[in-house]
């Protein structure tokens, strides 16, 4: 039996060409007007989470 691509992890992991996994930043979705333009810049990064 072929074993299935877990979808939700598909969309939220991406690998780079260099092996390393990178996610989104967490605390994008609301409550941003607080938040200093420093902190806005840096969560628009993407974060990575391991090298493989």
């Amino acid at each position: 039996m072929k074993v299935k691509t877990h979808k939700a992890t598909v969309k939220r992991f991406r690998a780079t060409a260099k092996g390393k996994l990178m996610k989104r930043t967490a605390g994008q979705d609301h409550f941003n007007a607080r938040e200093s333009g420093v902190v806005t810049r840096r969560k628009r990064r993407d974060v990575e989470i391991a090298k493989v």
